[in-house]
Protein backbone atom coordinates (compact mmCIF):
# COMPACT_ATOMS: atom_id res chain seq x y z
CA UNK A 1 0.00 0.00 0.00
CA UNK A 2 1.07 3.66 -0.32
CA UNK A 3 1.39 6.36 1.85
CA UNK A 4 -1.55 8.38 0.65
CA UNK A 5 -3.87 5.68 0.58
CA UNK A 6 -3.53 5.44 4.81
CA UNK A 7 -6.29 6.51 6.71
CA UNK A 8 -6.57 9.03 9.38
CA UNK A 9 -5.32 7.60 12.79
CA UNK A 10 -3.51 4.80 11.03
CA UNK A 11 -0.42 3.36 12.26
CA UNK A 12 1.86 2.46 9.42
CA UNK A 13 5.84 1.17 8.96
CA UNK A 14 7.58 2.51 6.40
CA UNK A 15 8.83 -0.84 3.99
CA UNK A 16 10.02 1.28 0.58
CA UNK A 17 11.55 4.40 -0.31
CA UNK A 18 12.32 4.17 -3.89
CA UNK A 19 14.08 6.84 -5.02
CA UNK A 20 17.57 7.56 -3.77
CA UNK A 21 17.01 11.55 -3.62
CA UNK A 22 13.36 11.17 -1.70
CA UNK A 23 14.93 8.77 0.76
CA UNK A 24 17.49 11.48 1.56
CA UNK A 25 15.01 13.83 2.06
CA UNK A 26 12.96 11.86 4.04
CA UNK A 27 15.82 10.67 6.77
CA UNK A 28 16.41 14.34 7.34
CA UNK A 29 13.27 14.37 8.89
CA UNK A 30 13.70 11.18 10.54
CA UNK A 31 11.66 8.70 8.25
CA UNK A 32 13.07 6.12 6.81
CA UNK A 33 12.68 2.46 5.90
CA UNK A 34 11.54 0.25 8.93
CA UNK A 35 10.22 3.43 10.84
CA UNK A 36 6.45 3.80 12.26
CA UNK A 37 4.27 6.47 12.06
CA UNK A 38 0.73 7.77 12.47
CA UNK A 39 -1.25 9.21 10.05
CA UNK A 40 -2.99 12.23 11.54
CA UNK A 41 -4.92 13.69 8.51
CA UNK A 42 -5.01 12.94 4.59
CA UNK A 43 -5.76 16.35 3.05
CA UNK A 44 -8.13 15.78 -0.34
CA UNK A 45 -5.99 17.00 -2.90
CA UNK A 46 -3.02 17.98 -0.43
CA UNK A 47 -0.59 16.62 1.73
CA UNK A 48 -0.19 13.59 4.12
CA UNK A 49 0.63 14.73 7.45
CA UNK A 50 1.75 12.05 9.93
CA UNK A 51 3.41 12.24 12.91
CA UNK A 52 6.40 10.08 14.75
CA UNK A 53 8.28 11.38 17.79
CA UNK A 54 5.61 14.18 18.33
CA UNK A 55 6.92 15.84 15.66
CA UNK A 56 4.03 16.14 12.45
CA UNK A 57 5.73 16.13 9.10
CA UNK A 58 3.19 16.97 6.07
CA UNK A 59 4.27 14.84 2.98
CA UNK A 60 3.04 16.27 -0.41
CA UNK A 61 0.68 13.77 -2.72
CA UNK A 62 2.76 12.81 -5.11
CA UNK A 63 5.66 12.12 -2.83
CA UNK A 64 3.37 9.95 -0.49
CA UNK A 65 2.40 7.89 -3.66
CA UNK A 66 6.27 7.28 -3.89
CA UNK A 67 6.62 5.40 -0.63
CA UNK A 68 5.16 1.83 0.35
CA UNK A 69 3.81 1.39 3.60
CA UNK A 70 2.13 -1.90 5.83
CA UNK A 71 -0.87 -1.55 8.37
CA UNK A 72 0.88 -2.41 11.83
Amino acid sequence: MQLDKASRGQVVKITEIPNDRVRIQAIRFGLSEGAVVTCREVVPAGPVVVTRNKQEIAIGRNLAKTISVEPC
